[in-house]
C-alpha cells in the first residue's frame, strides 16, 4: 500500500468509508481468500525479520494475526498491505510509539479519523522539514563536488603546459 486516502463523494449516503490506495496496490503473491502466508514467506516478501514481525505483533503495531491449527502464524494480503504502510511510516522517521498509536486509532474505527489525520499531518510536516534539510545538504555537496572538479581541471591544465 502506498499512499492512503479515504473514499469520499462516490459513496452512498449510509456506506462506510475505508482507507484505499491512491495508486494501485502492489500485486499480492496469492489472491484474497487463498492468502495464507507463513512468517518465513512474509520475511521473504517484506525483508523484515521474523523477530521484527513478532515484535510488531507484541507491541500492538500489527493487529491480531490468525493462527493455523498448530499455532503457526498465518498472514493475509491485508497484513502485507499494512506492513507496506508501516514501512512507509518508518521511512518518514515516525517514532514507533506514534506508529503504535496510529494502529490503535485504526482499530478504534471511523470515530478516530481526525486524530489519525492530525498524526499524519504532523509526520508530513516533519518529513517536509527533513526534505528541506536534505536539499540544503545536497546543495553543499554539489558545490564541493563542483569545486573539486574545477580544481582538478585547473591542475590538469597547468601540468600540461
Amino acid at each position: 500500500m502506498t499512499v492512503m486516502q479515504t473514499t469520499a463523494g462516490t459513496l452512498a449516503p449510509n456506506a462506510t468509508r475505508t482507507d484505499i490506495c491512491s495508486a494501485p496496490p502492489r500485486r499480492h503473491p496469492r489472491p484474497d481468500g487463498q492468502d495464507h502466508y507463513t512468517i518465513s514467506e512474509v520475511v521473504a516478501f517484506t525483508g523484515l525479520s521474523a523477530h521484527t514481525l513478532r515484535w510488531y505483533e507484541r507491541i500492538g503495531l500489527m493487529s491480531h494475526i490468525d493462527r493455523s491449527h498448530t499455532g503457526q502464524r498465518r498472514y493475509s494480503n491485508r497484513d502485507l498491505d499494512w506492513l507496506d504502510f508501516v514501512g512507509k511510516l518508518r521511512l518518514t522517521g515516525m517514532p514507533v510509539a506514534d506508529m503504535v498509536r496510529y494502529a490503535e486509532l485504526v482499530r478504534e474505527g471511523e470515530s478516530t479519523y481526525s486524530d489519525r489525520r492530525e498524526l499524519l499531518e504532523s509526520t508530513r510536516r516533519d518529513v517536509l522539514t527533513r526534505i528541506a534539510e536534505l536539499q540544503d545538504t545536497l546543495a553543499v555537496l554539489d558545490r564541493k563536488i563542483s569545486f573539486y572538479g574545477d580544481a582538478g581541471r585547473s591542475r590538469d591544465t597547468e601540468s600540461t603546459r
